[in-house]
């Protein structure tokens, strides 16, 4: 093992437990490839840069990956193996083929589902009970190549992203451990991946955020938690001002006859009555003030506030 060596390309917590499991099996890492950090987004993930630096390896975060310099660069170190953990573009075929061994990457879902961005996020909203973490070689196709090995976790009927992302995290460590022994002998499995048409995805926007109160009751919830904090949120207009919607339960309870889609107030507790019938508890909302006291709303709210 200690003579295997791997070029890594690498960011958030996935990029950092995959990198440390690669130095705690001796693999020899001449270089590690991240992503600067964006200002605009909050910072809860570890860092692969502060990681690599801490074991003393060369890092760096290029502002182009496929850059003929970083392919030469790569070639150069002759590596049996270039791994991306999370890394945040696509490696193309000069990186690929700079691998004598292969090229592998880790994939937040259960492949060939939710290829392509925001795996986890997409996979809470469309309202999947599980998910997880697949190993695969890379090919010019993004999360296309053939799979070494995935692990499943599950998705709680009220987890919110970052819960799941902890889990896949898991899943993927875990996956990259049992799975380099194999790698490193040259005996892993290694299974083509049936591509499913309409099971790639895109990129999130703040902005996809916003809160239809005309869907059901339970897809408006796997929206709030898919996007919840520390991603940007879900959001609509609420008595004629933005509410940010941070954490909602469906309730047991059923929408009073004729009342529409409203916020309503019982038992202490503020509601949404949404269009199939269905009902949200709201647990967390803020505004441009700040965090919203729910509590003492529903002590105020005498008539239900329609919503649209």
């Amino acid at each position: 093992m200690s003579r295997a060596r791997a070029v890594v390309f690498a960011y958030h917590d996935v990029g950092v437990r995959c990198l440390k499991t690669l130095i705690s099996a001796g693999v020899e890492i001449p270089l590690v490839v991240t992503v600067g950090d964006d200002p605009r987004e909050a910072q809860w993930y570890a860092s692969v840069a502060a990681t690599a630096a801490d074991y003393g390896l060369t890092v760096i975060a290029p502002a182009e990956v496929n850059s003929s310099q970083l392919e030469r660069a790569v070639s150069e170190l002759q590596p049996d193996f270039i791994f991306s953990f999370y890394y945040r573009s696509m490696l193309g075929a000069a990186l690929l083929r700079a691998a004598r061994r292969g090229a592998l990457n880790m994939h937040g879902s259960l492949l060939p589902k939710y290829r392509g961005r925001a795996a986890v996020n997409w996979a809470i909203l469309k309202g999947e009970r599980e998910t997880g973490a697949t190993l695969h070689y890379m090919v010019e196709r993004a999360d296309a190549g053939d799979i070494v090995d995935q692990l499943s976790i599950p998705i709680l009927q009220d987890d919110d992203a970052r819960e799941v992302f902890a889990k896949v995290t898991v899943a993927a460590e875990t996956i990259l451990a049992r799975s380099l022994p194999q790698l490193l002998a040259g005996t892993a499995a290694r299974r083509p991946q049936p591509l499913v048409s309409g099971q790639y995805f895109g990129r999130r926007e703040p902005g996809d955020g916003r809160i239809d109160w005309s869907r059901p009751a339970q897809e408006i919830h796997n929206l709030v938690r898919a996007v919840a904090p520390p991603f940007p949120a879900a959001f609509a207009q609420v008595a004629g001002e933005r509410w940010a919607i941070h954490r909602t339960r469906v309730s047991a309870r059923r929408a009073p006859p004729g009342v529409g889609v409203r916020l309503f107030a019982a038992d202490g507790e503020c509601y949404v009555a949404c269009a199939d019938g269905g009902v949200l508890w709201l647990r967390a909302a803020e505004n441009a003030r700040g965090p919203i006291d729910l509590a003492a709303l529903a002590r105020q709210l005498a008539t239900p506030i329609a919503l649209s």
